[in-house]
């Protein structure tokens, strides 16, 4: 079962939300700081959240399930994938700080979201959060700007499973990865991947194998560093290189 399968009330939250100074009162804020929003329309959209928090593994919410809720993620990562009629899994994409999921317009999700570790987000019933919506059209103009880049990154996720080499692939993720953490104020030089090998490989159309030799090979060759829990970016200009061709 789902957390979004759930009915999340007014109870005490799992988790201690992060607080902010507003007109010199301590404050709880839920809506995620990470998110392109402008503070007075964060405002008006935290009397309809509520906080759920997940554990490693636990899903926000199911592929097929009624899409009735909408998220901000306020901390962690989530994967975010179909099961195809076939069996297999293939990773759209991921989640992080900021994010807003489920603001399609479909019935019914169209994936899968499961916590990659400990995650917390702030819940909106979506009758609600659409009423919130007519009044607000700075707010939801804002929202159409933030689906317009999640559009534009599907497109590239559709470039990049084109006729790419392993390499490129990896790098282009690699640099994408980056420029995500950048816009949520992360470092730039050393990449947190709360997402392990398989994922990466779902997410890039390639076998587990391949993802660990290329990442080897990629560290070897003195492009990246592995890390504990991630990589570093040792050679940026090679490669942009590679994710350029």
């Amino acid at each position: 079962m789902s957390i979004h399968s759930i009915p999340v009330g007014p109870a005490p939250f799992p988790l201690a939300p992060p607080s902010y100074l507003c007109g010199g009162v301590d404050k709880v804020r839920l809506v995620s700081l990470a998110t392109a929003l402008p503070l007075a329309e964060r405002d008006a959209m935290e009397p309809l959240s509520r906080r759920v928090a997940l554990d490693q593994r636990q899903s926000l919410y199911g592929q097929d399930e009624p899409a009735v809720s909408v998220f901000n993620v306020t901390s962690g990562a989530l994967s975010l994938y179909r099961l195809l009629p076939d069996g297999r899994r293939q990773v759209t994409g991921f989640a992080f700080p900021g994010d807003f999921l489920g603001l399609s317009m479909l019935d019914r999700f169209a994936v899968s979201a499961d916590a990659l570790g400990p995650v917390t987000a702030c819940r909106f019933e979506r009758l609600a959060f659409m009423d919130l919506l007519r009044g607000q059209p700075s707010l939801m103009m804002h929202l159409h700007e933030i689906m317009g880049h999640e559009l534009s990154r599907a497109k590239d996720m559709m470039m990049l499973l084109g006729r790419r080499t392993a390499d490129e692939r990896i790098a282009t993720f690699l640099l994408g990865l980056r420029e995500r953490y950048v816009r949520i104020g992360r470092s730039s030089v050393t990449l947190e991947l709360p997402m392990g090998r398989l994922d990466i490989a779902d997410h890039l159309g390639l076998t587990i194998e391949t993802v660990s030799r290329t990442f080897a090979r990629l560290d070897r060759d003195h492009c990246i560093l592995i890390v504990p829990g991630g990589v570093r970016l040792v050679d940026h200009d090679r490669l942009a290189r590679m994710s350029a061709h």
